[in-house]
C-alpha cells in the first residue's frame, strides 16, 4: 500500500545502536520526527577505516608483497582488467558497512557474466555450498537497463530484489530437467551468476554520490566489458565475520583462491605472495565451519 519504502540497512540486533539513539533525541530529548527528503545514513560507511599505509607496510615487514598504484585511474582500469579475465578480487577500502551486507568497501568482487563463476566463488572462495546465488552492484544510470528497476529508483543497501529484464534472459533448454543444485547454477540471462531461479535478484545500486570510488571502478569495468553490473559478495568465509583491517583481508586472501587482494592504493597479487603465508593460514582454515 506504500509508494516509497526503505528499510534501515542494519536492520536487526545491529540496529539496536541506532534505535537508542533515536530513543534519546525523541522520546527524551523531545526533538521532533520528520522524515529526511533523502537517505541521511548515505551509504552506511560508518565502520572503522582502514590505514592502508601502516597496516601495509606491516603486511611488507612480514612478507606480504604489495605493489603501490599511487595512480587511481591506473588501478581501476587494472582491477576491471583483472575482473574481466576472470579473476576474483577482494577489495577493502576506507571505512567499512554498518549493517550485514558489503556495499563496495569490504567486498569480493567478480565478473557476472561468467557461468562458471557462482560455483568457483563458493567452493573455492566463501567455502559454502555451490549453488548459493550471488548479489549483483550495478551503476545507478543503468540498473534500469539490467533489471525491472524504475531508472529513478535507488537501492543502495541490497535489501530488495527484482527481476533481471525480459530482454537478457535466455531460452530454457528443458529436454534434459535438471534438479537441485544443478538445476540452481542453469544459465538464465546474459548475468548468469547472480540471476536466480525465479530471475530475481537482489540488486546494489551504486550512486557517484553514496560510493565515488565503488562507482568509478564499475564504471571502468562497463568501459572495458560494456557490462555495468559486478559480483558483490561480503569479504569473509563461511562462519568468519567481515573483514575488518588490512591484516584480517589479506589472511582471508591467503587462505582462500582469491586471485588478488587490493587494499586502497596497493595490488597483492597471489602469484607474488610467499607460499609461508599461505602455510601460515591453514590453521585459520581449518577452523572453519565444515559444509
Amino acid at each position: 500500500p506504500f509508494k516509497e519504502v526503505w528499510v534501515q540497512p542494519a536492520a536487526g540486533d545491529a540496529g539496536g545502536a541506532l534505535g537508542i539513539a533515536w530513543l534519546i533525541w525523541h522520546q527524551l530529548l523531545g526533538n521532533q520526527r520528520r522524515a529526511a527528503a533523502s537517505d541521511a545514513q548515505n551509504g552506511s560507511l560508518l565502520g572503522t577505516a582502514v590505514d592502508e599505509h601502516s597496516e601495509i607496510a606491516e603486511l611488507v615487514a612480514g612478507g606480504a608483497v604489495a605493489e603501490h598504484v599511487p595512480d587511481d585511474g591506473e588501478l581501476l582500469c587494472r582491477v576491471a582488467e583483472l575482473i574481466g579475465r576472470g579473476k576474483v578480487i577482494g577489495w577493502v577500502q576506507g571505512r567499512m558497512e554498518f549493517g550485514p551486507r558489503a556495499l563496495g568497501n569490504r567486498s569480493i568482487l567478480g565478473d557476472p557474466r561468467n557461468a562458471e563463476m557462482q560455483t568457483v566463488m563458493n567452493l573455492k572462495i566463501k567455502h559454502r555450498e555451490s549453488f548459493r546465488p550471488f548479489a549483483p552492484a550495478v551503476l545507478q544510470e543503468k540498473a534500469h537497463e539490467c533489471f525491472d528497476i524504475e531508472p529513478e529508483r535507488h537501492s543502495p543497501y541490497m535489501l530488495f530484489t527484482y527481476l533481471v529484464r525480459e530482454s537478457r534472459r535466455l531460452v530454457q533448454d528443458d529436454s534434459t530437467p535438471a534438479h537441485g543444485a544443478e538445476q540452481a547454477r542453469g544459465v538464465r540471462s546474459d548475468l548468469p551468476a547472480i540471476t536466480h531461479l525465479d530471475y530475481s535478484a537482489r540488486v546494489q545500486t551504486v550512486s557517484r554520490e553514496r560510493h565515488p570510488r565503488f562507482h568509478a571502478l564499475l564504471a571502468e569495468f562497463y568501459r572495458q566489458t560494456g557490462c555495468p553490473v559486478l559480483i558483490n559478495t561480503s569479504f569473509n568465509v563461511r562462519g568468519e565475520p567481515m573483514v575488518r583491517t588490512a591484516a584480517e583481508a589479506y589472511r582471508c586472501f591467503m587462505a582462500t583462491q582469491l586471485d588478488a587482494l587490493v587494499v586502497g592504493n596497493y595490488l597483492m597479487r597471489r602469484e607474488d605472495q610467499p607460499a609461508s603465508a599461505s602455510a601460515a593460514s591453514e590453521p585459520y582454515l581449518n577452523n572453519l565451519e565444515p559444509d
